[in-house]
Formats: structure tokens, C-alpha cells, sequence
């Protein structure tokens, strides 16, 4: 198991939790003090009173929680939102109100999720051409005509 450094930055500050036995993500809880509201169209930046530390070649991505999404029409505006692992400030997510109505994030909300992912590091290598595959350049909805 991957052991990932946790700092809470507020005492009251929840932990990332796995909601059932097999949940890919961890929810993150809003450290908010009081109740913010996310007017129509909107966008604001919550606090969730952690920072972690990554190991090399990791990402945590941040994510929306579909149930939030669907009753609320709440998610986070950059999907997935990634914390590289050379990063130790507080995790915040930038929620936006895709809806209609205010939206108030209550303290200790439940307000989206963090997948840990591994990636791999790249070295591009300039060339004349690309090998030739069926879909070619397409792309952007060409196989719907």
C-alpha cells in the first residue's frame, strides 16, 4: 500500500476517507469555518485543510462526486484538477454552481473526490512523420458521421 504524508492545516480538518470497501477515490471534506455560497454561475475556491506529499511519480487528481454533481449540479471546474507531487499547500477545490439556485458548501461537506494515479515521464523525440493508423488525424466527433 502507498503511504502518502497528510498535514492537517486546521484541527477540525477531515481526513480523505473512502466511502465503501472498494471506492477508487477518497472524498474530501470542506474545512470552511462557516457556510459558502456558490451563487448561479459561479465559481468559489474551498478549503479542505489538508496538504500531502506525494511521492515521485504520483499524482492525486481531484475530481467531482457524482452525487453532488446530479442533486446539486455542483462539480469542480478544472476535471480532474491534478496536485503534483512537488506540491505542499493546502488542497483546495475550485467548486463551480452549473445550476440555477445558490449552492451553500457546509462545513466538513463532502465536496469531491481524489484518485491517487501513477504516471510515467516522457521523452519526446522530434520526427518527419507519424506511423499511419485507420483513424488517421480524425478526431472531435468524426466517427458520428
Amino acid at each position: 500500500m502507498l503511504k502518502i504524508k497528510l498535514k492537517k492545516l486546521e484541527p477540525g480538518a477531515k481526513l480523505p476517507r473512502m466511502m465503501s470497501a472498494n471506492a477508487a477515490g477518497y472524498d474530501l471534506f470542506a474545512s470552511n469555518s462557516e457556510p459558502v455560497e456558490v451563487k448561479a454561475g459561479t465559481v468559489e475556491l474551498i478549503p479542505t485543510g489538508i496538504a500531502i506529499s506525494l511521492p515521485p511519480g504520483f499524482e492525486a487528481q481531484v475530481r467531482p462526486r457524482s452525487g453532488l454533481a446530479l442533486k446539486n449540479l455542483v462539480a469542480p471546474l478544472n476535471s480532474p484538477g491534478t496536485i503534483d507531487a512537488d506540491y505542499r499547500g493546502e488542497v483546495k477545490v475550485i467548486l463551480f454552481n452549473f445550476g440555477k439556485t445558490p449552492f451553500f458548501v457546509e462545513p466538513g461537506m463532502r465536496i469531491a473526490q481524489m484518485i491517487i494515479s501513477k504516471h510515467e515521464r516522457a521523452a519526446f523525440e522530434v520526427v518527419e512523420e507519424l506511423d499511419d493508423t485507420h483513424r488517421g488525424s480524425g478526431g472531435f466527433g468524426h466517427t458520428d458521421k
